[in-house]
């Protein structure tokens, strides 16, 4: 009883602090800390057997006791959930009881470890997503051991399920689910909705279903661990994804078991993964059923997967993904591969598939030879050994072509068509048979095993690839490179460690073997349809050019294509009659026990804070001591002459800062302070020469950074308080150094003064503004109702980045962006307070007052710039560049510098949106992996239904200006936090920079065509 009475004292003075961002009120029912889960389901007292090692008992969760967080449902129920999450420490547990729970806000764990998220059962505990603000409905980011068990997410905007940069990750017992087309799922009828058969799949969009009605309106992916280490997803579905069910992404060590998707886009996904296990699913009634491949332009590539006892059956429902890879998938596909090296594939059955039960094609297909821009990526899978299967009725129906896709330029949707063509019965009297599209694909059928035929030449003449500092990158046993997103792109794909010194292609290493497996006699065996040889003819066929179907037309197609007729030669992968030998059985995967890392600091309890918060200090002076813990008001540190306005001037010599070009939060003022601590220097660092390339200045310990946000009304001279956001750098107990954010709101007193508490919890507050921009000097007007606050953990998803000291790592204090003379960032406040402070270049003045060191002898011109350093413009003044005013130069730099800050926290390659392959830093190249033609990862409304990311000349095909430009929608909105509306100026700049800058010159240009 006494360490129950101690953890409900302390729950609320030990909640964790945000990101920079953050804040909420109250709690009218506040979850409260119980006894110890009883570990009989599949966790211990201390959390959970996280990622299929060891349970709890001999994982550290023993080492102390862990808190239960119960969750009821009701209308408190979004506000209890963030008030338990953000306090998640090592052992405990958030418990879902029975019941439909209606949830406003995701469910986001972050930066902790050992932690357990649990229902009563996917079938009685259900959490609808449906409404919420935030994209994601559970997320998990950088987090050491979770297991998330038993219960259902429901209607999430975006992915039910993601789990990014966690290593030990379990997700038991759990469904995935969106509503689709067929009404929503309530908690009036959810008891009748959750449980979806799989009887008579749609084929083609409007078909009657009597199962579930598929919609492309559905989030991307049900289940989705990416840039993991050690996933277990265990006795778990998805059910409606409109991208992919379960999927696992850019991950080493992942396994997939015993699980189930079922009307989804793709069911099951191994994408990059390195060490990958599919074991005893069911895929039913998806588009296709499992896929393990390599996406281009992303963090790593894959290497070695398992497929063995599962089931792919009747995956025939017409594919309503609205873009990206997925999108191309023919329906009536068992399994896919592409561009992935070395796939074992037993003991699995594939039945009734009208495409074909397995589609082994490559990256040469969908690009063309040669053309895939990522010359990292080798676009063709090899070292493929299917064996032991059973086959049964597959190829019966090829998807007809959609005719509206082939005008927009999107081929590839006819190569079921061609498949078709090269597979008919006879071609004896072509003009004949091929008369329509309609008699291809009546006649055509596909195979159990339909192969491209496509494998790469040796390039003697391509070099090894090198990394960033032209060193040879790495190589595998094999010889084979080693390459990530960090190495540049080569400019030839090396490929010599496929072929002997004689130049022949090693094999069976670098091929395929099939053999021993079961397929019935109502499908061809096998077909290899000679990559698209023949296409311009079904290209022909599409436009009506009947010239084509003229003797001499096809006759210099068909007779004159060598490859056009596909083989059926299936002895061509007999590998034991060829060479003596076949592939050797790959490996199972292996997790390891989980053990905790102690880097997570246990809660300092209440009698602690309240001591230090309260203690006594000299005027003038900050209360330091206060500054090892989360204190419940901000006036408790003592960092500004008056406690009550954060405008005021520091303490202890703290230096007001403002920035070049800052992000966009509703178009609130800001106030920034850096507090160093006296006797102490930050370090000079920028990211010339390569060195720190995203980094911001380097801070000593117990510096604090204090951003207050503000709303200003300068017709009636007046300024609205809404947040202060403290980021203090702390040293943990295990020695390291740490970021932790701090979100204050400002509210009123019992005698009316403003004061500012601590508030992790999130809010929305309504707010409007009428000033003048300080360096545009547009008058800029306005109101929302919803300006967000974001809770604590939503924070270190932009300020947690792997290449920054850990934690909430300051943004904003980069030597670019701090090169220039201080201004406020509005006319309120005169010279009073901050406003007087010295109109000096910043960096010269951190200089001349003893705060910074390592910094070059600055070389400042008349206008208070450093010309020898590093500079952002200010991205809403013409001409700030330095080129001439809307010169493509100036426009491209001055959108670089607000995307730099407003995206690229997140959209660099150790950021929390590292998985994409879209990358904004600042000195990046602008080509295929800043966005230049480059497909989306996930499509789903995220996408807006376009196909790449930039698209040269047409702001309206690129998914990156409807993704700025959106609002109220939270799988659209980007930047997802700290905005709700738009913000109309920079998403006019995106557009000119894309219309009339960006062209077919830029590098990867050419390829969205």
């Amino acid at each position: 009883m006494l360490i129950l009475a101690t953890l409900m004292a302390t729950s609320l003075a030990t909640l964790p602090g945000c990101g920079g961002d953050g804040g909420s009120s109250s709690s009218t029912n506040t979850a409260t800390p119980n006894a110890p889960d009883d570990g009989n389901d599949g966790g211990d007292d201390g959390g959970n057997n996280n990622g299929g090692g060891d349970d709890g008992s001999d994982d550290g969760g023993s080492d102390a006791t862990g808190r239960t967080f119960l969750i009821e449902p009701g209308p408190d129920a979004t506000e209890d959930m963030v008030n338990a999450m953000i306090q998640l420490r090592p052992g405990d547990v958030m418990q879902f009881a029975c019941g439909y729970f209606d949830l406003k806000e995701g469910l986001l764990i972050q930066a902790t470890e050992d932690v357990l998220i649990k229902g009563c059962g996917k079938d009685k505990t259900v959490l609808s997503f449906r409404d919420s603000i935030n994209v994601t409905g559970l997320e998990a980011i950088n987090v050491r051991g979770i297991t998330v068990e038993d219960l259902t997410i429901l209607d999430s905007p975006g992915d039910a399920f993601k789990l990014k940069g966690v290593k030990w990750g379990t997700l038991n017992g759990v469904r995935a689910m969106w509503s689709g087309g067929g009404g929503t799922i309530t908690a009036d009828n959810y008891g009748d909705r959750l449980q979806v058969e799989c009887t008579k799949p749609p084929m083609n969009e409007g078909d009657p279903t009597p199962d579930y009605i598929p919609s492309s309106a559905s989030g991307r992916y049900g289940i989705y661990p990416v840039e993991s280490e050690n996933i277990l997803v265990d006795n778990s579905e998805s059910v409606g994804a409109s991208d992919a069910g379960i999927y696992v992404g850019q991950t080493n060590n992942a396994i997939i078991r015993n699980s189930r998707a079922i009307y989804n886009v793709m069911g099951f996904e191994i994408e990059n993964v390195q060490g990958g296990e599919y074991n005893s699913n069911t895929a039913e009634c998806n588009t296709g059923g499992f896929l393990i491949y390599d996406l281009e332009n992303i963090t790593q590539y894959g290497d070695t997967s398992v497929m063995l006892n599962n089931l792919a059956r009747n995956n025939n429902t017409y594919n309503f993904a609205q873009s990206g890879l997925v999108s191309i998938v023919p329906r009536g596909s068992g399994f896919i591969t592409l561009g992935y090296d070395n796939i074992e594939i037993y003991n699995n059955t594939f039945e009734d598939h009208s495409t074909g039960a397995i589609l082994y094609i490559s990256y040469e297909l969908v690009d063309g030879k040669g053309n895939t821009a990522d010359k990292k990526l080798d676009p063709y899978t090899e070292g493929l050994h299917i064996h032991n299967n059973v086959f049964k009725h597959s190829g019966y129906s090829l998807p007809p072509p959609d005719l509206e896709k082939t005008l927009d330029g999107n081929i590839e949707n006819l190569l079921p068509t061609l498949i078709g063509l090269k597979n008919l019965p006879t071609l004896n009297d072509p003009t004949q048979i091929l008369s329509s599209l309609q008699n291809l694909a009546n006649l055509g059928k596909g195979a159990h095993i339909l192969w491209d035929g496509l494998r790469d030449d040796l390039d003697a003449d391509c070099p090894y690839p090198v990394d960033a500092n032209g060193d040879p990158v790495p190589a595998d046993e094999n010889g084979k490179p080693q390459l990530t997103n960090e190495d540049p792109n080569p400019s030839c794909h090396y490929n010599a460690y496929k072929f002997d010194s004689n130049g022949n292609r090693k094999l069976p290493q670098w091929g395929s073997c099939f053999h021993d497996n079961d397929m019935s006699s109502d499908s061809a065996p096998y077909l290899n349809f000679h990559g698209t040889d023949g296409l311009e003819l079904i290209i022909g066929l599409a436009d009506q050019d009947l010239s084509l179907l003229s003797p001499d037309g096809l006759a210099s197609i068909v007779t004159g294509t060598l490859n056009f007729p596909a083989d059926t030669h299936l002895s061509d992968h007999d590998c034991q009659s060829r060479f003596g030998k076949v592939l050797e059985p790959l490996p199972h995967v292996t997790i390891p026990p989980f053990e905790r890392s102690g880097d997570i600091d246990p809660a300092p309890s209440e009698e602690v804070v309240e001591k230090l918060c309260n203690t006594s200090v000299a005027s003038g002076e900050i209360n330091r001591d206060a500054l090892e813990v989360n204190c419940p008001r901000l006036d408790q540190y003592n960092l500004f002459a008056d406690p009550h306005d954060p405008r005021s001037m520091p303490n202890e010599g703290g230096m007001p800062f403002v920035l070049n070009s800052k992000l966009f939060s509703d178009y609130a003022t800001k106030y920034r302070v850096a507090f160093i601590p006296p006797g102490t220097k930050a370090i000079y660092r920028d990211g010339q020469d390569g060195n720190n390339l995203n980094g911001a200045l380097s801070f000593p310990l117990g510096t604090v950074i204090a951003k207050t946000f503000a709303f200003t009304d300068e017709s009636n001279h007046s300024e609205q308080l809404v947040e202060t956001r403290l980021l203090i750098k702390r040293l943990s107990k295990s020695g390291k150094p740490m970021w932790e954010g701090l979100p204050y709101v400002w509210e009123k007193d019992d005698n009316g003064e403003p004061i500012a508490v601590y508030q992790p919890g999130g809010a929305q507050v309504a707010v409007h503004w009428h000033y003048r921009d300080a360096n545009s000097g547009k008058l800029l007007t306005g109101s929302t109702d919803g300006y967000s606050v974001p809770n604590a953990n939503q924070c270190i998803t932009c300020h947690g980045n792997d290449d920054r000291p850990a934690g909430s790592a300051p943004i904003g204090p980069k030597v670019r962006n701090l090169n220039r003379p201080y201004a406020p960032e509005s006319s309120f406040m005169g010279t009073s307070g901050q406003g007087g402070f010295p109109r000096v270049n910043q960096l010269q003045a951190m200089i001349d007052r003893g705060l910074l060191s390592g910094a070059p002898t600055l070389e400042i011109n008349d206008k208070g710039i450093a010309t020898n350093v590093e500079r952002l413009p200010h991205w809403n003044v013409p001409g700030d560049s330095g080129a001439a005013a809307n010169s493509p130069e100036d426009i491209e730099s001055r959108m670089r510098a607000y995307l730099e800050v407003n995206c690229q926290h997140c959209h660099n390659d150790k950021g929390a949106a590292s998985n994409t392959g879209f990358y904004l830093d600042h000195f990046r190249p602008v080509n295929v992996s800043y966005g230049v033609c480059k497909k989306p990862t996930a499509t789903g409304g995220g996408s807006c239904g376009r196909q790449h990311v930039i698209v040269p000349g047409s702001a309206d095909k690129s998914i990156i200006s409807c993704r700025l430009a959106a609002q109220g929608d939270p799988e659209r909105m980007m930047p997802p936090i700290a905005r709700s509306v738009t913000h109309d100026e920079a998403s006019a700049l995106l557009d000119q920079w894309i219309n009339t800058v960006v062209d077919s010159s830029y590098s990867n240009g050419s390829a969205c065509n």
